[in-house]
This record gives C-alpha cells, sequence and structure tokens, in this order.
C-alpha cells in the first residue's frame, strides 16, 4: 500500500509573547501621564521664594534695629551724664563746706584766746567775746548772709517774725521797738528772719 509523504504540519504564525487582554499598548494612552511640573507660585501656591521676606521689611527691619541701638546708647549716655553730674556737684558741695568752715577757723581761734584769758582779767573776756562775735558777723556777711538787727524801721514781713506787740508811746505804730533775735540773709538767701516785737497801732 503506497504511502503518500505527509506534509508536514504547517507551524502556527509566531505571534510572539502573547499580552493579556487588557493590558496591550493600546491601553497605556488611557492611563495618567505625568505632564510638566507646575511651579506653586503659577498654581496660586507659595513658590520657593516664600519664606524670604520682601525687601521692604528687610529695609523696614534694619531701620527699627537701628534706632533701637541708637535709643539704648542714649540711654547708656543719660545715665553717664546724670553719674557724673552727681559727683560734680558734690564735690561741689563739699568745696563749699569746708571753704565755710576755714572761714570759721579763726572765730574758734579767738574764742580760746579770750577763755585762755579770762581767769587774769574778766572785763578783757567780754571784750574778747564781742570781737568774736563781730569777726563771726563778717564772715557770715561776706559769704552772703548779712546781719539785720536794726531797731525803729518798718515792720517787712520778708524780714521780720513777730514775737510781740507792745505799747511804745516814743514809737510809731508799726515799727520795730526791739530785736530779740537777728536775722540774717535777704530774699531767697535768708537764713533765717529777725525775730522782733513791734509797736502797736492806735
Amino acid at each position: 500500500m503506497p504511502t503518500h509523504p505527509q506534509e508536514p504540519d504547517r507551524a502556527a504564525p509566531d505571534r510572539g509573547p502573547q499580552v493579556p487582554e487588557g493590558t496591550g499598548p493600546g491601553l497605556r494612552g488611557d492611563l495618567p501621564q505625568p505632564g510638566p511640573l507646575r511651579s506653586e507660585a503659577a498654581s496660586g501656591g507659595p513658590g520657593p521664594d516664600a519664606a524670604r521676606p520682601a525687601p521692604a521689611e528687610d529695609e523696614h527691619t534694619t531701620v527699627i534695629r537701628e534706632l533701637e541701638d541708637r535709643w539704648r546708647r542714649a540711654l547708656a549716655d543719660l545715665d553717664n551724664l546724670r553719674k557724673r553730674h552727681a559727683k560734680e556737684l558734690e564735690r561741689e558741695r563739699a568745696v563749699e563746706r569746708s571753704r565755710t568752715a576755714a572761714a570759721f577757723l579763726p572765730v574758734l581761734d579767738n574764742l580760746e584766746l579770750a577763755l585762755t584769758h579770762a581767769g587774769s582779767d574778766p572785763g578783757a573776756l567780754v571784750e574778747g567775746i564781742r570781737a568774736v562775735r563781730d569777726q563771726a558777723v563778717n564772715v557770715l556777711e561776706l559769704l552772703g548772709y548779712p546781719r539785720h538787727a536794726e531797731t525803729g524801721v518798718a515792720f517787712d514781713p520778708a524780714r521780720h517774725e513777730v514775737v510781740g506787740v507792745v505799747q511804745d508811746p516814743d514809737a510809731p505804730p508799726g515799727t520795730v521797738v526791739e530785736v530779740l533775735r537777728p536775722g540774717y540773709g535777704d530774699g531767697e538767701r535768708q537764713l533765717r528772719p529777725a525775730a522782733v516785737t513791734v509797736a502797736k497801732r492806735e
């Protein structure tokens, strides 16, 4: 029985690797593709320079800092000036006290001399004390505090302090009859007013 040569099986065409349905290249285009990056500034959000202060804000901050520094320096200068003035004032007061005390040293020296000779001549003691009194009055006058112990003058409330009113027919009413305690100084430089008695008005 003759045999016919068998035709080789027709091979199925090579279709390549099978791709599951629904995952082919045609469907990839349906997926969202990443687009170009957009800056946040373009989208309305803060951009990369949002953290940096505006130039105007930098300028205002610098000015404020400079003003604060000047203010602190001015306060420090004022405090130093106040301290320096206080020291100078205290030094001037010390100098003035020393000058006044030195002016009274001769008065004390004469008092000691009068007391030393008091036993030998009591009359000389009275004269010595009177001389010392006059010397002290002169010192006060040189310092700007003249003595006021006048009688027969009109009463002046700025210079006199009334401690009594007397009836004196020989004295005009309202005049100083007697000075009980002398006054020293005038006006703003008055140490104290004179204590006096005044003639009574009729």
